[in-house]
């Protein structure tokens, strides 16, 4: 994405950025197209449409909703997310997400983020986001893709289901307004169903909504992708657009640092190219697929801090001061890439947020770039601490050995005259009641995770175990350089075997419906995961 600066900025700063920076080429900030889909993705431009509507998240419950409607009621400086629970619309994710937890001890790297064509900058806007709240009393919304017609029905790319799709959500928010970028960002939290639902270009046109790009993610979670459901939300690293950002109840709410880590964008000559460097690491599952384009070294999921030696004695500004203990505590994720801007931290639409509330400050922009020059990329750390003060250590490595494997098609049916089809919500294959077994195969290698942390290496152990309904089964074959290292038998729920990985696995999945008859729908899922 880019994040040009307001007009304001654009008239004061390019002049004195040129002369300074000597880095500006006259042409202004760019406004390119953020790709949407990453190097982890598959391209959606040509991906067949699924004609059949369905309400996302139907099977996801959560009890947040009377806390949710009174967030909703409340105002922005009335409102503190510490005091709100976590997996909750004031304060998303759970207690041991790493937007919740703070490093310990911290080790940093030596890359100092370059200058570019503009300052630094803290702000709402085009490119950042608004947060929306559904009520239970919202009705649903049907959202279409770019170029649909009431005579034809495009589909919204949807990456976890690899394709695209008409989307309907059970509640949709009145007010909803998406960011005036091209980005088109807006996330709509559901407290009824526990979910974030992160639209990419968003638009309102001819009485129908439109989006380029959907995802989900579980309020509760932790905030990031998984290697299996890999793209929860709208941005570049495959999170919602909300995630870290300065939330409006957030900025008046009387604490020293923010409770939480920020939201970071870079632009191209601070970020890894995906050749000689990692164009992404742990904990995101996605990059922009224009990362062969970077020039710097920072991955995007990155962790960027300030040691804490920082000397901030010369900052008075309150809003700016607050920005910097938070670095300094929790850091800022790198999670998308901007056109000419050395660092933007991302705020809230609409809540208020001016770092220079009277015009251009020079003594602003001084210390904005005092800070770029002093934050680094965080190597290791000693431990992690939780939202509630309790050691997360186990629970942060835990989040990097997860499931491998995704029920994703395409499935063809090789017997049997039932239906399936994959469920996003439900991360599983669901069988439609029919007579008899009916037989789907996978052998595309498609639910096989493509996020590069999470592969597992050659000789390791592995354990497949399944989760089935109705009495449905599921069968793994893997093969190796075109040869048959695993073959499983027919698996049914709560069943589970070990195998060692080979090299160059492909997988081909074999799902068995039950036996059929009166309310006979079933459904199967897996785990592949590395045995610690």
């Amino acid at each position: 994405m880019t994040f040009p600066p307001n007009a304001l900025m654009l008239r004061l700063l390019a002049p004195l950025v040129c002369t300074a920076l000597a880095a500006c080429d006259g042409a202004g900030p760019a406004t390119s197209r953020h790709g949407g889909l990453s190097d982890a993705a598959p391209a959606s431009g040509n991906l067949p449409v699924q004609g059949k509507a369905e309400p996302i998240g139907s099977s996801v419950h959560g009890a947040t909703v009377a806390h949710a409607s009174a967030a909703k009621a409340s105002t922005g400086t009335s409102a503190s997310a510490s005091a709100a629970p976590f997996g909750s619309y004031l304060r998303p994710y759970a207690a041991t997400s790493l937007w919740n937890a703070r490093p310990v001890n911290p080790t940093f790297g030596t890359f100092v983020i370059p200058r570019s064509s503009y300052f630094p900058t803290v702000a709402s806007g085009a490119y950042s986001t608004g947060v929306f709240l559904a009520s239970t009393t919202d009705k649903p919304m049907t959202i279409v893709g770019p170029g649909s017609t009431d005579a034809h029905t495009v589909g919204v790319a949807d990456p976890d289901n690899g394709g695209n799709r008409v989307i309907t959500l059970p509640r949709w928010p009145a007010g909803v307004l998406p960011a005036s970028g091209t980005d088109g960002h807006a996330d709509i939290v559901d407290p009824v169903t526990q979910t974030i639902h992160s639209f990419w270009q968003l638009k309102q046109k001819d009485g129908r909504w439109t989006a380029a790009l959907y995802s989900w993610s579980k309020l509760s979670g932790n905030g990031w992708g998984d290697p299996a459901h890999y793209y929860q939300g709208a941005r570049a690293v495959g999170i919602p657009a909300s995630a870290g950002l300065i939330r409006k109840h957030e900025i008046k709410d009387g604490l020293a640092a923010y409770p939480h880590a920020l939201a970071m964008s870079l632009t191209k000559n601070g970020l890894a190219n995906g050749v000689t460097s990692p164009a992404y690491i742990f904990p995101a599952t996605s990059a922009d697929n224009t990362a062969a384009a970077n020039t710097g070294a920072i991955p995007q999921g990155a962790l960027i801090m300030l040691p804490r030696s920082f000397d901030s004695s010369e900052i008075t500004n309150p809003d700016l001061k607050k920005i910097v203990e938070t670095l300094k505590m929790y850091g800022a994720y790198v999670v998308d890439y901007n056109t000419g801007t050395p660092f933007v931290i991302y705020v809230e639409n609409d809540a208020g947020f001016h770092l220079m509330p009277t015009g251009w400050d020079g003594k602003i922009a001084s210390q904005l770039d005092q800070i770029r020059a002093s934050l680094r990329q965080v190597t290791a750390v000693q431990g992690w601490v939780d939202g509630n003060g309790n050691a997360a250590n186990a629970a942060i490595k835990a989040q990097q050995n997860m499931n491998i494997l995704s029920m994703r098609g395409p499935w063809s049916r090789q017997s049997g005259t039932g239906t399936a089809a994959y469920d996003t919500a439900g991360q599983r294959l669901v069988f439609e009641p029919a007579s008899g077994k009916t037989v789907y195969v996978n052998g595309s290698n498609a639910g096989l995770t493509r996020v590069n942390w999470a592969l597992p290496p050659q000789g390791a152990h592995v354990e497949l175990s399944v989760s089935a309904t109705g009495g449905a089964t599921l069968r793994l074959q893997v093969t190796s350089n075109g040869a048959v290292t695993e073959a499983t038998k027919d698996l049914q729920n709560g069943q589970s075997t070990q195998f060692t990985w080979p090299a160059d696995a492909k997988l081909t999945l074999t799902a068995t419906s039950g036996a059929g008859g009166t309310g006979g729908a079933s459904s199967v899922k897996a785990s592949l995961v590395k045995v610690p």
